[in-house]
């Protein structure tokens, strides 16, 4: 009798930790990691994905630096970053293609983290996934954390461009200064 191996459609996919300071207070969700940055082990990996270039302009660090330093640039300003989904079954990167979707333990984060103030999503997709399996679940108290529906920073979101996306952008800039 053979056994088949689960095909890349049958198999879930985890994504990352967060990144986060303790004195973080901002947070950037995304839906899911791209099957490029799962397998980069970095968030937004894709090298057309204009979150590290809008990242860099809004806080002052070159996209290009290592993944590390951005990552520290980010803890620096007091940026939190992390997904939505903790697993989900998506055969390639879409987001449309998600299905099965586990999310992150954002009761446990926000206990952990309790100066964040205000949530930025990356797309649509995180934001309507956050408020269909992660809201209704939350205590009163992280429930009204300010949330923001941000331009995906994707390819393949071509809607706008990267200068229409780092203008929508500078409202996370704005939001740490006004805290």
């Amino acid at each position: 009798m053979q056994t088949s191996e689960p095909g890349p459609e049958k198999t879930p996919e985890i994504g990352f930790a967060p990144v986060a300071g303790i004195n973080a207070r901002i947070l950037i969700l995304g839906s899911m990691p791209s099957r490029r940055s799962l397998d980069a082990h970095q968030y937004y990996a894709h090298p057309r994905n204009a979150f590290w270039p809008i990242m860099g302009e809004l806080f002052g660090f070159k996209p290009e630096l290592p993944y590390a330093e951005q990552l520290k640039g980010l803890r620096k300003n007091h940026v939190a970053l992390w997904d939505v989904a903790h697993r989900c079954i998506r055969p390639g990167s879409l987001d449309s293609a998600m299905r099965d979707v586990e999310p992150n333990d954002f009761q446990s984060f926000f206990a952990t983290h309790t100066r964040v103030s205000a949530i930025f999503f990356n797309g649509r997709k995180a934001e309507e996934l956050f408020r269909r399996l992660v809201l209704p679940g939350l205590p009163n108290e992280y429930r009204l954390i300010e949330r923001h529906l941000l331009p995906s920073t994707s390819p393949a979101h071509a809607g706008l461009n990267r200068a229409q996306k780092l203008a929508a952008w500078r409202i996370v800039r704005q939001a740490l200064e006004s805290d």
